[in-house]
């Protein structure tokens, strides 16, 4: 790691977070500015672990966003209200995208369509972050997940409760493999004390429709309490012929036993089916604009396409080549997820938690091929279906136990998780004349093509243990450190075509990635009731990948690449540190953080030799490709100026570059000091807002800078500005079909602007001269959403 006096200064000074994962940790034993937390009552600080549901209709004095307040490291929490204020859909990230130095971007306005799902804070994308709910693992986010799924199949939008952010590394507790930058954690509401009822409707643009019911059952004779909830989901594509909908449940029980325990469970059912938005290209957009997508509605000159690429002769007037415009495509994803868990306080200073989970998924990515064309005998389109085919059985274990002697509060823990993740690639036929099945179609039981099938296993050993020793009134101390083993087995099972076996070529063992000792540490000095300073350092580790299609995965490898490549793999390293100065009092929060990052042995999949010398069929190689490093400022301003007006602005500067040269295909490329790709070096958000307990309003612009999708930045998207609208209306009046209801606007880009959202939806390259490679996904136009809300009882 290099040594500068930066590094020096921020690792003599620096800290760790030490609340559980899922809360700002807060000033102990000393004088704390007071704020109120979701339910109105006085908090030291910090955003309680779970909302109720009796918060539903926040009121006006609720903090939507609070900076960390006594934190060691940069933080920022999210509460629910703000979670509610979007149109329902919406996923948290979309709506955690406001704070400083968060790059979020989507192509569809609710930021829930996955294939274009992109995040990417200081630098690292979501491959490398942290992602939690309930303290239970989320996974990687990776389209083709292998270990996890999204917060939008996890719990529903209604059920979010308030989200927290800490942007350079997540705490040492956090159930994570992968968190080299920050970590993202996201908690559900918990069942209100009295029995009520709540329904939702919402109708917007492009055919949207979306209801949603709860029941809360209120305290029960034994003391528990519990909630059920269901929505539905449905919307057309903003361009061509498609539809995006999700179905979803959530469940959740509290009971307490005895006055020391309480046992929760939770419980999430999913299903969600999205047909794609056609990727594109600069060129495309320069010469087609940004309404180019599948062909969904035309399967005979889908067919045309597929026949002029197989033969050779020219494709149809307009049409540039075989994946200009794809017939259809589309993602499928049914999950189930559970956890129980048990919150104990054995004595006055020892407290603890056991959780244990469960999470079932299967998936499909499916596209209608021009490259594999139907078997005579089975139909003979000159397509087919092809599918990527995921299952996912996982289950774990999460337990925490916290002790507080003297001045120091020990905590200590343990995560074990055990993911058995299959995999494989099949073709299905399509008929000649027409094309059967609905728009998205699980295709399960007849593939004429196994091109390959992989089964793999992954266990997950953490153990961390950490201390916050509140040295004086004013400063306090915390350090710690996690172990993490990661045991990755693969297994490549035999493919078949039309019933003749198939050799699957890729790589079969196993691989672990080790690290016993992952330390944090740092310190927060409260220099008066309203300014503190703190600092931080942490070290991580991220595990490899295990999958066929993983990018960091050693089984995407074909075994000979593997054995050449495997004693030389090392898991990606990050060394983050931070210091920052916050103000707070009862009507301004403020907060600037400077930071450094060095992010090492990053990982790439690189060609030994050029495409041109490739006769004998070098398989690509997965190796560590060099470093980044990583420095910025993130600042955040939010003033209550009135009772009833507010300003947020928050601006973030990041300057990512590569460490080295890229050596791929016998070629030398000079990315050295070269920005990374998909990250903007500035960010800035505004938002005003208007609140008087009747009325409510906010208008906020999110701006972006330039990114790149190639490594040698010789392509580069123009900055955006986009603009959205929230205003509602809530009745308080004591007619019984008034009563309890409450009605919203929501404006997605406003002023509907044309731009590219999300770059390197199918990966980045090394250059694009050209502008011909399709990887960029165009922003929804102007959208509008109406929602009426009514609670019962």
């Amino acid at each position: 790691m290099k040594k500068n006096t930066f590094l020096l200064l921020t690792t003599c000074m620096s800290s760790l977070f030490f609340h559980n994962a899922h809360a700002a940790d807060t000033a102990q034993k000393q004088p704390a500015t007071k704020q109120t937390d979701h339910r109105g009552k006085i908090s030291a600080g910090k955003i309680t672990t779970n909302a109720s549901a009796d918060s539903v209709t926040a009121t006006k004095a609720e903090s939507i966003i609070v900076m960390g307040a006594g934190a060691a490291r940069e933080t920022q929490s999210l509460s629910h209200r703000a979670l509610q204020e979007v149109a329902p859909g919406t996923s948290p990230l979309k709506t955690l995208s406001k704070l400083p130095g968060v790059m979020f971007t989507s192509s569809d306005p609710l930021g829930s369509y996955e294939w274009s799902q992109q995040i990417i804070i200081r630098g690292f994308d979501q491959s490398r972050l942290g992602f939690t709910m309930d303290g239970i693992p989320l996974g990687n986010l990776a389209y083709g997940n292998d270990n996890g799924l999204s917060i939008g199949r996890a719990l529903q939008t209604e059920n979010n409760g308030p989200a927290s952010l800490a942007q350079g590394a997540g705490s040492v507790g956090v159930a994570a493999s992968n968190d080299l930058g920050g970590a993202l954690e996201f908690t559900s509401i918990d069942p209100s004390k009295k029995f009520g009822v709540d329904v939702a409707g919402t109708v917007g643009s492009y055919g949207t429709w979306r209801t949603f019911g709860r029941i809360n059952s209120g305290t029960l004779p034994g003391g528990g309490r519990l909630y059920v909830s269901y929505d539905y989901q449905d919307a057309n594509k903003w361009k061509g012929d498609g539809i995006q909908q999700q179905q979803q449940a959530n469940a959740k029980f509290i009971q307490p036993l005895g006055d020391k325990v309480k046992l929760t469970l939770f419980g999430d059912y999913s299903q969600r089916a999205e047909n794609d938005y056609q990727d594109l290209s600069l060129q495309m957009i320069q010469t087609k604009g940004y309404n180019v997508d599948n062909i969904t509605n035309n399967y005979g000159l889908a067919k045309q396409i597929a026949t002029a690429y197989q033969t050779g002769k020219p494709f149809p007037a307009g049409i540039a080549n075989q994946d200009q415009s794809y017939y259809n495509s589309a993602g499928l994803r049914q999950d189930v997820l559970g956890y129980g868990r048990f919150d104990f306080h054995l004595t006055d200073h020892l407290k603890g938690f056991a959780t244990v989970y469960g999470h079932t998924n299967t998936g499909e990515g499916i596209y209608a091929t021009p490259y594999t064309a139907t078997p005579a005998s089975l139909g003979g389109s000159p397509l087919s279906v092809r599918t990527t085919e995921y299952d996912i059985h996982r289950e774990g274990f999460i337990g925490s136990l916290s002790y507080e002697l003297g001045h120091h509060t020990i905590e200590g823990g343990f995560w074990f998780e055990n993911n058995d993740f299959e995999q494989a690639r099949r073709f299905y036929p399509l008929s000649a004349d027409k094309y059967t099945g609905s728009s998205v179609h699980w295709f399960r039981n007849n593939p004429f093509e196994t091109q390959w099938q992989s089964a793999f296993n992954t266990k997950t050993y953490q153990f961390h243990i950490q201390d916050t020793w509140q040295i004086t009134p004013a400063l306090k101390l915390n350090y710690g450190f996690k172990s993490l083993v990661v045991d990755n087995r693969g297994r490549q099972l035999e493919g078949n075509y039309m019933g003749t076996p198939v050799a699957n070529t890729y790589a079969s063992g196993s691989i672990t990635s080790a690290n016993g000792f992952l330390p944090q540490l740092g310190a927060n000095y409260r220099i008066n009731r309203h300014n503190e300073i703190f600092a931080d350092f942490a070290r991580n580790m991220a595990a490899f990948d295990n999958s066929t299609t993983g990018a960091t995965s050693p089984f995407a490898m074909t075994s000979a690449a593997y054995a050449a490549s495997k004693k030389t793999l090392h898991p990606e390293m990050s060394y983050s540190e931070e210091i920052g100065y916050r103000f707070h009092n009862r009507r301004i929060q403020a907060s600037i953080t400077g930071y450094y990052i060095e992010f090492e042995d990053r990982l790439a999949s690189i060609s030994p030799v050029s495409s041109g010398t490739n006769v004998q069929g070098y398989a690509s190689i997965l190796t560590n490709v060099g470093g980044v490093t990583a420095r910025g400022i993130d600042t955040a301003f939010n003033y209550r100026f009135t009772d009833n007006w507010s300003l947020y602005v928050s601006y973030a500067y990041n300057q990512s570059v590569y460490d080295d040269n890229l050596t791929t295909g016998g070629t030398t490329y000079a990315t050295r000091g070269k920005s990374v790709v998909g990250m903007p070096r500035n960010l800035a958000n505004v938002q005003i807002s208007y609140d008087d307990g009747t009325i409510w309003g906010n208008i906020g612009m999110q701006y972006q800078g330039r990114r790149t999708y190639t490594y040698t930045n010789d392509q580069w998207i123009k900055p955006n500005d986009i603009f959205n609208l929230n205003v509602g209306y809530r009745f308080h009046s004591h007619n019984w079909a008034l009563h309890g209801l409450d009605a919203q606007i929501n404006v997605t880009n406003l002023f509907d602007k044309r731009y590219v959202a999300t770059v390197g939806s199918t990966g980045f390259a090394v250059s694009d001269p050209t502008g011909s490679l399709q990887t960029l996904q165009a922003g929804a136009p102007r959208m509008v959403f109406f929602t009426l809300r009514k609670h019962f009882f």
